[in-house]
């Protein structure tokens, strides 16, 4: 008389052997792992696959190009101390797929494909990318995600798309972080912040550190690192929560200085003894929209932001700053609206080198009262 846990397994039958295929293998060769750290004399590792179906003009274009890119990032990435990065997002339009290494593992997005798109031909393309992953980036299928990218309503992003626990470590100059593929929408780091992040931390010492819709707190991580004399993280998930706490503990960034609180991030700001509260250093990367039965009304980033900042900022000690961003595509930043606050848009210096590609990936302010 209750809820049975179980698992939704889809599968997507392949297309029947052709009799003039020949194996994937024989058609394309690996690329050097991304994650081999030798001799650039070494030979090319041999890639064994399961995979023997051909693969078609369309396809040999997106295997190449995957490979161009690893060969490229692969080792930008390991000069600069990264486990995860991205190294594919829809740059041919009609694979349009975002594909993000970490460590050992990849995790591959599909965006939806708009209505006038054939459902069929959209799905023999992903057959074609989950084939040429593995052959390409030397991994076993097993360690390859796959993800439906849309937009998300409400409280979707906090839910639980699966329950498999499955977590493991990745590093992030020099930083630690715990990744999920599997049981969330999202991984747990949002790599399209990396450089936001390392601004945090060169700017935190010393400096009281508050982070807002902290999700799993690589922000917070990243400005305790830096020398923050404290750090205080608001989310209203418990899991998200918890999961920032285990960061911190695994970069062992502990103390009483490290704050962590459950709550509604704009009933929080309203609350009587969040008023006496001051801070030299704010991050807030708010969902773009919100209607979570964990939170009072509904939020909307481009309807909602002004007077969320003016409330944030009334918090800051002189001198203080705000780190603000956004990924709504469409956002629109009024200055007019803004008065008595200086605001300095950040958004192509905080866009790495593996999403240049989308540069509307984030907006990014610095933000100060004026003098």
């Amino acid at each position: 008389n209750g809820p049975i846990a179980c698992e939704v397994l889809s599968y997507r039958a392949p297309k029947p052997l052709r009799r003039d295929a020949k194996p994937v293998q024989q058609e394309m060769t690996a690329s050097p792992s991304p994650w081999d750290k030798t001799s650039k004399t070494k030979p090319k590792p041999v890639v064994k696959s399961s995979v023997v179906e051909k693969i078609s003009p369309q396809a040999e274009m997106f295997a190449n190009r995957l490979k161009k890119n690893v060969r490229h990032l692969a080792k930008w990435a390991r000069k600069n101390h990264l486990d995860c990065y991205r190294v594919y997002d829809a740059d041919l339009p009609d694979y349009a797929v975002a594909i993000d290494i970490y460590g050992d593992y990849v995790h591959v997005q599909e965006y939806a494909p708009p209505a006038d798109i054939d459902p069929l031909k959209a799905s023999e393309r992903l057959d074609e990318v989950m084939q040429i992953i593995p052959v390409v980036l030397g991994v076993s299928n097993d360690k390859v995600a796959l993800k439906l990218r849309q937009k998300q309503r409400g409280s979707n992003q906090y839910e639980s798309q699966a329950a498999l626990r499955q977590r493991f470590e990745v590093r992030e100059n020099d930083l630690r972080f715990w990744i999920n593929l599997t049981d969330y929408l999202d991984t747990g780091l949002f790599l399209d912040h990396r450089i936001t992040r390392q601004m945090l931390a060169e700017t935190s010492r010393g400096k009281a550190f508050l982070n807002l819709f902290a999700y799993t707190g690589s922000a917070t991580v990243y400005a305790a690192a830096g020398g923050a004399k404290s750090t205080t993280t608001v989310d209203m998930s418990n899991t998200y929560l918890g999961w920032a706490k285990d960061n911190m503990q695994l970069n062992n960034l502990v103390g009483e200085q490290h704050q962590f609180i459950r709550a509604d991030v704009l009933a929080w700001l309203n609350e009587p003894a969040t008023q006496d509260l001051r801070f030299d250093l704010i991050f807030v990367d708010p969902p773009t929209f919100s209607n979570s039965n964990k939170m009072e009304g509904v939020f909307d980033i481009q309807r909602d932001y002004i007077d969320m900042l003016h409330k944030i900022a009334g918090m800051l000690n002189p001198g203080g700053e705000i780190f603000f961003s956004t990924n709504r595509r469409d956002f629109k930043l009024d200055a007019e609206a803004l008065k008595g606050l200086d605001i300095k848009d950040i958004s192509k210096a905080t866009l790495p080198i593996d999403f240049e590609r989308n540069s509307k990936i984030h907006y990014c302010w610095r933000i100060q009262k004026s003098a």
